[in-house]
């Protein structure tokens, strides 16, 4: 029998007013593996990433996070519970240094502030950028440094599940793969992610596992390099 998903969703629907922009989708999330959302722009994919996170409410479906029913929590319950979101544009605070920023991350942690300043040591060694500029403010550093703030900010929270949305929007293309690379690396340490991402070839190229997204509606999903492979895949979404 296979190994229940660590986060489960079934039926999920969201609506904006009269539009149903998400339509009953059910995915499974697995331990230590990357799954990848993937679809054009207006799919519904950030939708779906926030009413994971509790940030819209959901009209329809059950999520279960480690076999907990999760679905009606607050977002802050939410990420205490384990989930952490890192919003599309990254949502840095401008006004606040690198360090206040990365510190913030671990607001709903109670293991002292030891447990902290090793996390916060790892964090910098994935990014050594930010340890360099952590006395700046953040709304000085560049796209591709905010990107890792955020990351580094959700890291700090010590989650189980990563939810990204949309990493790569806005950056030069050697900055994405960097980008990337560190997600790859945080997952072999351990960390289970779900990815939602525009630049498709790039999502695949890492996941395990996929879903594409169209109008609301999970219309493909297999394993990352099957999904690449698929032709229906390659003529929408990677130019033929």
């Amino acid at each position: 029998m296979a190994d229940a998903p660590l986060l489960s969703v079934q039926g999920l629907a969201v609506h904006y007013g009269p539009i149903q922009a998400v339509k009953e989708i059910s995915l499974g999330l697995h331990a230590g593996q990357i799954t990848a959302l993937v679809g054009a722009n207006g799919a519904g994919k950030s939708t779906t990433l926030m009413a994971l996170s509790g940030l819209l409410r959901k009209a329809a479906g059950t999520v279960l996070f480690e076999g907990r029913d999760i679905t009606r929590l607050p977002p802050h319950k939410i990420v205490a519970a384990g989930v952490m979101q890192v919003a599309e544009g990254r949502a840095t605070l401008g006004t606040l240094t690198v360090r206040e920023n990365l510190e913030l991350g671990a607001y709903t942690r109670r293991d002292g502030a030891a447990a902290r300043a090793q996390d916060l040591a790892r964090i910098y060694a994935l990014f050594p950028r930010l340890q360099e500029r952590e006395r700046g403010l953040a709304g000085n550093l560049s796209g591709g440094e905010q990107q890792m703030l955020a990351i580094g900010r959700a890291l700090m929270a010590r989650p189980r599940l990563l939810l990204l949305d949309e990493p790569s929007m806005g950056l030069a293309p050697l900055v994405v793969q960097e980008i990337f690379r560190t997600l790859v690396h945080i997952n072999r340490q351990g960390l289970t992610i779900f990815l939602v991402e525009q630049n498709v070839r790039q999502a695949l190229k890492i996941a395990h596992r996929g879903y594409v997204l169209e109008t609301g509606r999970i219309v493909l999903e297999g394993s990352g390099p099957a999904l690449l492979a698929e032709p229906r895949v390659q003529a929408a979404y990677l130019g033929g």
